[in-house]
């Protein structure tokens, strides 16, 4: 069963920053509202429970209880900034709206208690006929913000598979990059652009680009363009047909001079750079690919990027 993710537009094009806790829990409270939408007209306390965020982004139970520990402090100092046209005068007013009224963290039952304040309710809820709405699913294996926000804001634009011109300053914004962050635009597309438009991609139903625009010799804007993947049945009758053997997206034994190689160079790729637990050294980084080379399961992540790198599977001795 789909779990919709549904914003008003104006929650879709607001600014704001959240890590990955936040944002994942946000997406859990905002099925679950949408789910009880008379208890939450009523200012209705939600649950968020750490089972529901294991089972959902695929994530061992003790990162889930710190996921939503974590989220708890974030997401109540946090607030998001959209702008309209003030009913009353016809002006343009620019908001500031915090995500929670109260939100708990409720010790060994690994749940969370929130509840969204006025201003979020209606924007999650009550929507007007400009909504942006997507399967949890897409998004639940993207662990870079940023890819987060950018898939979010290409949904906008669904119907014609291309955005129109975003400006640098309301980029950044959107995608909650610091002022003091990737200030040099070559900082910006790689740890920014490029690794989310890697991740949406690898993870998510579509395939994405983006061309900059210039005002002169400075980059002043983006566009971005994607169109939809096949189907599952349809992707793998074209893998049976035109199988790449180079490609390992079936689990290989490596050797242990291929693990130690190529961990490596998977721990110096930008689009994976992410997923680094914070503080890792590369060689820390590279270790913990190691192993996940080793499993059958986590090995599958890295299919495509193995073979960009060149790792080529040994073929089976017939005797």
């Amino acid at each position: 069963m789909s779990k919709l993710v549904t914003k008003d537009n104006k929650l879709i094009n607001a600014s704001y920053s959240l890590g990955i806790p936040e944002q994942r829990v946000i997406f859990l409270a905002i099925v679950e509202a949408r789910a009880q939408k008379q208890m939450i007209d009523a200012r209705g306390v939600l649950q968020i429970h750490a089972s529901s965020y294991q089972e959902q982004f695929k994530v061992e139970k003790h990162t889930s209880y710190d996921a939503l520990k974590s989220a708890v402090t974030g997401l109540f100092e946090s607030s998001f900034e959209y702008s309209d046209i003030h009913e009353q005068t016809g002006k343009l007013a620019h908001h500031v709206v915090r995500w929670v009224q109260k939100i708990s963290y409720i010790d060994t039952a690994g749940m969370i208690e929130l509840q969204f304040t006025d201003a979020v309710i209606p924007l999650i809820t009550r929507l007007s006929e400009q909504y942006t709405e997507y399967d949890l699913k897409q998004v639940s294996e993207l662990q870079s913000e940023y890819a987060i926000r950018l898939y979010e804001l290409m949904m906008q634009w669904k119907t014609v598979g291309k955005t129109n011109k975003i400006a640098l300053d309301d980029l950044r914004s959107k995608l909650g990059v610091e002022p003091e962050q990737y200030k040099k635009m070559c900082n910006f597309k790689a740890r920014v652009l490029d690794l989310a438009i890697s991740q949406i991609n690898d993870f998510t139903d579509v395939t994405a680009t983006y061309e900059q625009h210039k005002t002169g010799r400075a980059v002043t804007g983006f566009t971005f363009t994607f169109k939809q993947k096949k189907a599952p049945e349809q992707l793998a009758t074209a893998t049976n047909k035109n199988r790449d053997n180079a490609t390992p997206d079936l689990f290989h034994s490596m050797t242990d001079d291929q693990i130690s190689t190529f961990s490596k160079k998977l721990a110096a790729l930008p689009e994976l750079g992410s997923n680094a637990p914070m503080g890792a050294s590369a060689e820390q980084f590279a270790a913990i690919i190691a192993d996940d080379l080793k499993d059958p399961d986590k090995q599958k992540k890295y299919s495509k990027h193995l073979a960009k790198l060149g790792f080529k599977a040994a073929k089976s001795k017939v005797k």
